[in-house]
């Protein structure tokens, strides 16, 4: 067999091709309205439908737009049932605008940090080239969150609201993470021509300075006290003033966050069921929460977010959403794509397979509001709130398969109270140490 590709062989391949009918028929369906189009079943309705034995109601669909924090917009989205309960409220939205302010102000001190820890590292080296492919990118994972609310707090949408470029970020970042590549430059250059540590931390607070004013440019000024005015179900008026972020946040949120933790299933063989792992240089808040997660079979997983929703509180999770998965009416299912009957070809990787080949990893964050039990008390399927604004799906919310949560489900978060005795004494476990370039270090 030649190792490049032969005239004879593309005949061959030609000749396979025109022999069989289906494969034309499906080269008109694909070339007129693309792979997905073509390859969506439109029968797995019948089995996914937005119907759930246990059902949350917790306020207005949320839309994140063209930026990438669905981990935060989720996040918040736990939050504000707190809020609305406690103040009696139909609807409300904290300020997703104010934690992007920090998160992307802490991320930026946090990157050149590392950059000063690693100031021997060859630049052509993996490490350093990994920190600099994406230095200040949207993403992120529970435990940031958790180190921007215990720092910051959070405030209601109307005390810091969206603007352009909080809800289109792109433009912002790339010149942020310009400047950020630059900084890099400038003190490992620093370093090796014999500057001081403390030198080249003299010159780190200015380049901090100069990425707050790109942020308030590009954010407006985060509030530092702020009036929180709203009227309840029963139309009467509330005003509180003089609030800063923490103190609403300890008056209307209340939670410890400290009381929740993630559990993932990650199937390699590197990362056995019932161990802790934490990633290297993952994190956004220096001396800040570490990432931390407790690994478990996945129907552990589902045992605590079923737990969790029939005490009457949504669930953070996260996953990799492109996989299987139809905007129109919002299915994620693993038979709601048919490209392998498309193409003529099975996508045989298990769910460690694709993990350690690249193929899959968590990418978007969003909440369960709901599951489908069957009579034996079984999940069948899973109500899910986006934050891709009602458009998306069925008024803003998907419908997952119990086997799609199998296998593209990477994450849960949970109060530890809906962990097993067990459970909770293994998150107590020292943590095992995962690279920084780890799919489990993904930022959704």
């Amino acid at each position: 067999m030649n190792r490049s590709i032969e005239a004879a062989q593309l005949e061959s391949f030609e000749s396979d091709f025109q022999r069989d009918p289906a494969k034309r028929v499906a080269q008109l369906a694909v070339t007129s309205n693309g792979v997905n189009k073509s390859a969506t079943d439109p029968f797995v309705q019948r089995e996914d439908r937005h119907q759930f034995s246990v059902q949350l109601e917790t306020g207005k669909i949320t839309n994140q737009k063209g930026s990438g924090r669905c981990w935060m917009f989720a996040a918040l989205n736990t939050m504000r049932v707190e809020v609305m309960r406690r103040l009696n409220l139909e609807h409300f939205e904290l300020s997703q605008n104010y934690t992007l302010f920090y998160d992307k102000l802490e991320k930026s001190n946090y990157f050149l940090e590392t950059i000063l820890d690693t100031l021997d590292e060859p630049t052509n080296g993996r490490l350093i080239a990994h920190l600099l492919q994406a230095p200040l990118n949207d993403g992120g994972q529970w435990d940031m969150l958790c180190n921007l609310v215990e720092k910051y707090g959070v405030v209601p949408k109307d005390a810091m609201p969206e603007t352009a470029c909080s809800s289109s970020t792109w433009e912002v970042t790339s010149y942020m993470t310009r400047k950020l590549r630059e900084f890099a430059c400038v003190l490992r250059e620093g370093h090796a021509a014999g500057k001081t540590a403390e030198q080249l931390r003299n010159q780190k607070e200015v380049m901090l300075c100069n990425i707050y004013n790109m942020l308030c440019i590009a954010f407006g000024n985060p509030p530092k006290t702020f009036t929180l005015e709203v009227r309840d179900k029963d139309k009467k008026f509330i005003r509180d003033e003089g609030l800063t972020g923490r103190t609403f946040f300890e008056k209307y949120v209340g939670w410890d966050m400290g009381d929740y933790v993630s559990l993932i299933n990650a199937t390699t063989a590197d990362k056995p069921f019932h161990r802790t792992f934490t990633v290297k240089m993952l994190g956004n808040i220096v001396e800040g929460r570490p990432v931390k997660y407790l690994n478990l079979p996945i129907e552990d997983l589902k045992a605590a977010a079923i737990r969790q929703m029939q005490d009457n509180q949504p669930v953070w999770f996260g996953c990799d959403v492109g996989k299987c998965s139809i905007r129109e009416g919002g299915i994620m299912d693993l038979e709601a794509l048919r490209a392998d009957q498309l193409f003529g070809t099975e996508f045989g990787m298990n769910k460690a397979q694709r993990l350690d080949y690249g193929d899959s990893m968590m990418t978007h964050a969003m909440v369960f509001q709901g599951v489908n039990l069957d009579e034996s008390g079984k999940p069948t399927r899973w109500r899910v709130e986006n934050s891709w604004g009602k458009e998306a799906g069925v008024d803003g919310y998907y419908v997952m398969s119990d086997d799609w949560f199998n296998e593209y489900t990477y994450q849960v978060v949970v109060h530890k109270k809906y962990l097993t005795e067990e459970q909770r004494a293994e998150l107590e476990q020292a943590p095992i140490e995962l690279e920084p370039w780890d799919p489990m270090g993904s930022l959704a």
